[in-house]
């Protein structure tokens, strides 16, 4: 069987990001942070407990996310994928039918990112920690 790349991360569009994290903190108890108009009024959104130093999960099997703004074409859920080599999951990606649609971005002290759109018009980030393997 082949290595399985977990989703790690989540974003969500909201009219008021800050009345969403409220929302997900009284209904589902998530810890919610604010970043404010210089982030784009971005909030993170925490589904466990996470280690202070890198806001990553502590437990296997949660991941965090967060809210952003709505835009006019914007309005749909966005899941990231962790993999070991960004360059092979483009290429998988493309030759599987699906279509990038942000170069590879970087990130400092997180990782590289980029965007693809799968056959269904879903959009999917691909993200290499470096923590993984830095090209």
């Amino acid at each position: 069987m082949s290595k399985i790349d977990p989703v790690i991360h989540f974003e969500m569009p909201a009219e008021d990001t800050e009345r969403l994290g409220t929302f997900y903190q009284s209904v589902f108890g998530w810890q919610t942070q604010a970043l404010g108009a210089k982030m784009g009024d971005f909030v993170l959104a925490f589904t466990g407990e996470v280690n202070k130093d890198t806001r990553m999960p502590k437990k296997p099997g949660f991941i965090n996310g967060g809210f952003y703004k709505k835009t006019p074409s914007g309005q749909r859920i966005k899941l990231t994928i962790l993999v070991d080599d960004i360059h092979e999951a483009i290429k998988k990606i493309e030759a599987a039918g699906g279509k990038m649609l942000r170069d590879v971005t970087e990130m400092p002290s997180v990782g590289l990112f980029a965007d693809f759109e799968d056959p269904e018009g879903n959009v999917v980030t691909v993200n290499q920690d470096f923590t993984v393997k830095h090209l």
